[in-house]
């Protein structure tokens, strides 16, 4: 059964809340209210012909939940009508996700051209390992539409970027960095985790694959990891199928249940987080400790106009760089009682990293330089709390920085 079949046909009218609570549903003979979780490694044959029509491919059904399982199909075909994406296939990570969609397109000889504020692992994917198995690669500005131009060679075959970047919050002109990888030949893909598929839809601003962590929002209570890959049938269904049957970095059953058990609360979550955000963002901006803060729904943002075009919100996600360099971070950190340190984000939990020493100290110093990743900034994942009472956190925290 191919992850972008219509499971639930009559849910392509319905409105977006409204899909991700029944969109995807594969009943069973028991009719089921939640979705039922299939904790099968395989599955039966009835006879051996009908065996070998599975492995052919010539008849419908399931074969190996390597392959494909009926609660993992339940969760694609969910978070693919959210997107609007013609197909898409789970993965176990995010960064399966992006490390498989990238391969699925590339060939030794083959280049990419990507911005350069990257995920830490991204930009060890894009920068150490691609070019381990003989595909060239080239760090640009993303912001820059020129050095996208500039970097285009003749075995250019794709451009790879996130928006808004991790963890500076920097937009890439989807449309426009779109427009010029097609016009060379190559394949947009976007990594779209910080936006999520509710605030930013890549694909419909000209991207041809777009990757998601679903460990982040979509799961969004910090219980599970996953990932999502979405862009055309024959793309998912051939190049991407392939390399995840064989490579085997499938979802567990279990995963896809719970996700598809977060996408049912996704639009009330990140409604109230975003607007969470926005005042977090209003907050810092006046706090004298605070040398910049960075949040694409603010006009303070120097891309906010670019931002306000391709995205319905400015995202959950703030950060900001305090004075007095690391000894104030990590002292604002360790302060901290109510928002806690740790490298995820998307939870329903307000979580505080420090880049520079945890999802990006690997880049190197000069790498983060250039990223404006200085060692005062800090990136707050807003959660569900009032924020009267992340906002008192901050207050008490703040006063045990000398500066």
């Amino acid at each position: 059964m191919a992850a972008s079949s219509k499971l639930n046909p009559d849910a392509s009218g319905w409105q977006t809340a409204t899909q991700l609570v029944h969109g995807g549903q594969l009943r069973s003979e028991f009719q089921e209210t939640s979705e039922a979780l299939y904790l099968t490694s395989g599955f039966v044959h009835e006879t051996a012909e009908s065996a070998e029509g599975r492995f052919k491919g010539e008849t419908g059904g399931f074969v190996y939940s390597r392959y494909e399982n009926p609660t993992v199909a339940m969760f694609e075909e969910r978070v693919r009508m959210l997107e609007g994406a013609p197909a898409a296939r789970a993965t176990a990570t995010g960064m399966a996700a992006v490390t498989i969609a990238l391969l699925a397109q590339l060939e030794a000889g083959d280049h990419v051209v990507a911005g350069r504020a990257l995920f830490g692992s991204c930009h060890y994917i894009v920068n150490d390992l691609l070019p381990r198995f003989g595909v060239e690669t080239t760090l640009i500005d993303g912001r820059d539409l020129d050095a996208w131009q500039a970097a285009v060679r003749p075995n250019t075959k794709a451009f790879f970027f996130e928006s808004p970047t991790n963890p500076t919050l920097e937009i890439v002109d989807i449309q426009r960095v779109s427009e010029i990888a097609h016009a060379a030949g190559a394949r947009v893909t976007v990594d779209n985790v910080f936006a999520t598929p509710l605030l930013q839809k890549p694909l419909s601003l000209g991207a041809d694959v777009v990757a998601y962590s679903a460990t982040k929002h979509i799961d969004g209570q910090g219980r599970c990891l996953g990932g999502v890959i979405m862009g055309a049938e024959d793309f998912i269904n051939k190049n991407v199928f392939d390399l995840l049957k064989h490579m085997g970095p499938s979802i567990s059953p279990f995963n896809a249940w719970v996700c598809l058990k977060g996408l049912e609360t996704l639009t009330v979550r990140l409604e109230r987080q975003c607007a969470s955000a926005d005042q977090m963002a209003r907050f810092l901006i006046e706090r004298p400790e605070v040398e910049r803060v960075f949040y694409p729904g603010h006009d303070s943002h120097p891309q906010h106009t670019l931002a306000m075009q391709q995205m319905s919100a400015g995202g959950q996600i703030v950060s900001f760089e305090l004075k007095g360099g690391k000894a104030s971070a990590f002292a604002f950190q360790n302060a901290l009682q109510l928002i806690k340190i740790s490298n995820n984000l998307g939870d329903v939990k307000s979580l505080i990293t420090h880049p520079a020493t945890t999802t990006h100290q690997r880049i190197g110093a000069e790498a983060r330089n250039e990223l404006g990743i200085g060692d005062g900034l800090l990136r707050i994942s807003v959660g569900l709390e009032d924020v009267v009472d992340l906002f008192a956190d901050i207050d008490q925290a703040a006063t045990g920085i000398r500066l």
